[in-house]
């Protein structure tokens, strides 16, 4: 026995020492025109696959909406301009470049061998050792599913296969937001609505990563004050639209009634954000026609308190943070059916 333990420290000893000189005297080639050695790529790769497995959500975490096609449409655009150059688009080779990583990067067309859960983990979390990065965002779950909701419709979705191969990787603000910020998609705020102001100040805010988003802060974060001011006058409205008509005081709807009804300690949703706010009310987004999926979402963020940024951050905070998600569809389903002008 005590030969057999002599041994086994004799081995591990040299293991051990082999381990430190391949370390220690560069012993190991790590050029990626080599690549690895034989048995380390699966090593590597099986360790991945297992890894995720074992951490994915399930699909109970999967949210319902995963193939609403705005949703698919917003997850399409984001990774045209911030995934397509290494994964490259549905029917285009990938670049030189990403085929020179090691390892390379998969293509587009065989990422959809994952689960939505397992896309999900590899996309917010990132993994070491490949250059996939985790999302910006640690917050941001929406917008990870956004990304999830486009690769798990391929390749089946012809019109977002379209979308996403259409012109180059570069962002502009139009390609989301629409040429006159009327986004047409529900995931998508309407900049028409909105005031300079207030443009610019949440793209200075996402720059700054005050306001989290991972789709949002590859946008700004190149942007300098004074291209935030341009953009800020092309998109917005210098007089925010108001509501058509007087329909408002007629509207017994719950989510009428719930958007007029506040509390001690926080004002009613519409004193501030209208319909029918007082002229001193404070300056804030009017939502009369703002998409209805992009005013859930945001009011999630502020239950959770993960919204961020602004002088009333606190404010809107206290006001979500009793909302049920039934609350929350009320109010989206209300503000966004109103339509404005």
């Amino acid at each position: 026995m005590k030969r057999v333990i002599q041994t086994l420290a004799a081995l591990a000893g040299g293991g051990a020492f082999v381990a430190v000189s391949v370390v220690a005297f560069g012993l190991y080639n790590v050029s990626a025109r080599e690549g690895h050695m034989w048995g380390v790529t699966w090593l590597m790769h099986t360790t991945f696959k297992q890894s995720v497995k074992l951490r994915a959500p399930g699909p109970e975490a999967v949210p319902d909406d995963l193939d609403a096609p705005d949703r698919v449409k917003l997850g399409a655009l984001h990774f045209k301009t911030a995934c397509a150059f290494c994964h490259a688009l549905p029917g285009q080779s990938q670049s030189p470049t990403a085929q020179a990583m090691e390892p390379t990067p998969p293509h587009v067309s065989t990422i959809t061998d994952w689960t939505p859960g397992e896309m999900f983990w590899i996309i917010d979390e990132g993994v070491k050792m490949t250059g996939m990065p985790h999302w910006p965002a640690k917050e941001r779950d929406d917008e990870v599913w956004s990304v999830v909701a486009y690769l798990n419709a391929l390749p089946d979705a012809q019109a977002q296969l379209a979308l996403a191969g259409e012109g180059s990787g570069r962002a502009t603000c139009a390609q989301c937001h629409g040429d006159e910020g009327k986004s047409g998609n529900s995931y998508i705020p309407r900049l028409d609505l909105l005031t300079p102001g207030q443009i610019a100040e949440a793209l200075r805010q996402y720059r700054g990563g005050t306001r989290p988003s991972g789709i949002m802060k590859e946008a700004a974060a190149p942007l300098n004050d004074s291209q935030i001011a341009s953009l800020a006058q092309k998109f917005g409205s210098p007089k925010a639209p108001q509501l058509q008509g007087a329909a408002l005081a007629e509207d017994n709807s719950p989510g009428a009634e719930l958007a007029q009804s506040g509390t001690g300690d926080v004002p009613a949703c519409t004193s501030c954000h209208g319909p029918g706010r007082q002229a001193d009310a404070p300056i804030a987004p009017l939502l009369a026609g703002q998409g209805r999926d992009y005013l859930a979402g945001q009011l999630k963020l502020w239950r959770e308190g993960y919204r961020g940024g602004g002088e009333r951050a606190k404010l809107m905070t206290k006001a979500a943070q009793d909302l049920s998600d039934a609350d929350i569809d009320m109010l989206a389903d209300w503000f966004s059916g109103l339509g404005a002008r």
